[in-house]
């Protein structure tokens, strides 16, 4: 079928999914409240793809259908430049907030198809097969995927990952007629109620691990057995303007819970194969997946920057250090920007025909962003300071009585109306301040893993043959 309508992707999410949020089961999450909203959002990405086909269409190489640019396998640089533009406008749909819209998945599974090959090493020709024929299907049917890739954290003494068999995370029972019996646990699967298919791969070398927890496969959200844990919701329902965006915007997380719950034999990619869990990771994924996620990046930091210039605007702040501070976020998003347009510069075919972005880049944003985004929130609120907290409600504006006092009493600089300036500064407080906003510091500062150890990844991969050079040359300098 060709890429879905947001009409067709709500239909979708109504099956006998087992998601609870609190007290409630919650099957059709345009059923609950604290869900609605951010159902709504979903289905109008889907929708932007059809209100912009010029960016966020293409045809399907194989069958000319219309599916979404962000399930494209790249082959050169310019595919890269095209999906660029594909990914910018999901991203600023919702100002860069929802870190798990599909796209990230579609760009991510493209990137394992194309490089089937790392997927079918040591003996696992038939999880790469089963995996393309997968990456087909999502393009095709364009479905809603999230995935779930942390081992639960029982005991951090016993490190981030299983060694030998440990029977609290997901690990293979036994095989049955038509596939695999795994239980377990794992974190954390955002996106989870707006989801259609739920994806699991590896996150990171087990090299001490039993082979029973080497497992990759994905399957629906559906699948008896499969329950998802969600936490306290963010969700604000009510008026954009009172709530501009937790009142759509929170993507929910789930814990992930494998009670007994067997996996179609096709679905499978990885069973057991602990030197193919280990290593399909490591080559091409960072220059692949990391494209989505920095474009959403600076997606965020550019409106981060507007936003606050915007607040200081309203009431005439232009002492020199509100300048300062609104010239650092720039000063990021900059620096975000520079990154992305290097590593599709420096991009090149890392095998199988594949383009992907040059890595080094996104490394160091990937272990950078983790430390601005927090620094983003808190000048948004220095900035703020208690203007982010006299703001008045849609319904307080409706009230004959308040209005004219709310229109004197609570306008903003020059010709800035009182309206005008709640909405600026609801927008600033909800973006920095409110529960929404909280929960999505904490996902920037481990988004990707956390920024000090992803610091040290850095460290430990770097190519230091220029480096080292010239300082030998110092080091090895006795003439004086």
């Amino acid at each position: 079928m060709p890429a879905r309508t947001g009409a067709q992707f709500l239909r979708g999410l109504r099956d006998s999914r087992a998601v609870w949020l609190g007290a409630d089961r919650v099957a059709d999450p345009l059923d609950h409240p604290a869900l609605r909203g951010a159902a709504e959002a979903i289905a109008e990405v889907f929708d932007l793809h059809h209100e912009h086909p010029e960016d966020c269409l293409m045809a399907d190489p194989e069958t000319a259908e219309t599916i979404a640019v962000s399930h494209m396998i790249p082959r050169s640089r310019d595919d890269l430049l095209r999906r660029h533009r594909a990914l910018r406008r999901v991203a600023e749909f919702s100002a860069g907030l929802m870190g798990r819209t599909p796209d990230y998945m579609n760009v991510t599974f493209a990137g394992f198809a194309g490089r089937s090959d790392e997927w079918g090493a040591n003996g696992n020709e038939e999880g790469a097969e089963n995996l393309v024929a997968y990456q087909q299907r999502l393009a095709r049917d364009d479905l809603s995927l999230t995935h779930t890739l942390i081992h639960a954290t029982v005991d951090k003494a016993k490190g981030h990952v299983p060694t030998g068999f440990d029977e609290t995370q997901l690990h293979k029972v036994e095989d049955t007629g038509g596939g695999i019996l795994v239980r377990g646990a794992r974190v954390l699967a955002t996106l989870a109620p707006f989801a259609d298919e739920l994806a699991v791969y590896p996150s990171q070398p087990m090299p001490d691990s039993s082979v029973r927890h080497a497992l990759s496969f994905c399957i629906r959200m559906d699948t008896p057995g499969l329950k998802f844990i969600c936490r306290d919701s963010v969700s604000l329902p009510g008026s954009r303007f009172d709530h501009p965006f937790s009142s759509r915007f929170d993507e929910q997380d789930a814990f992930v819970i494998f009670d007994n719950v067997e996996v179609p034999r096709n679905r499978v990619f990885i069973d057991g194969n602990l030197p193919v869990y280990n290593s399909v990771m490591s080559a091409s994924w960072r220059g692949n997946a990391m494209h989505q996620t920095m474009i959403r990046a600076l997606t965020k930091l550019e409106f981060a920057w507007g936003l606050a210039t915007r607040m200081a605007e309203a009431i005439n702040a232009n002492d020199p250090v509100t300048q300062q501070m609104l010239g650092e976020i720039w000063s990021y998003a900059e620096l975000t920007r520079s990154a992305v347009m290097a590593g599709e510069q420096g991009a090149y075919e890392y095998g199988n025909g594949c383009w992907f972005l040059d890595q080094r880049p996104m490394n160091a944003l990937r272990a950078t962003l983790p430390y601005w985004f927090p620094r983003v929130n808190e000048i948004i609120r220095l900035i703020g300071s208690h203007n982010v907290l006299c703001t008045p409600a849609a319904a307080q504006f409706a009230d004959a009585q308040l209005r004219p006092l709310i229109d004197k009493y609570l306008r903003g600089a020059g010709d800035v109306t009182a309206e005008q300036r709640a909405r600026i500064f609801r927008l600033g407080w909800d973006f920095a301040g409110t529960a929404l906003a909280s929960r999505n510091e904490q996902y920037e500062r481990f988004y990707l893993t956390s920024g000090a150890r992803n610091r040290q990844a850095n460290q430990l991969r770097a190519e230091r043959a220029v480096a080292d050079a010239m300082v030998d040359r110092f080091l090895h300098d006795d003439v004086g």
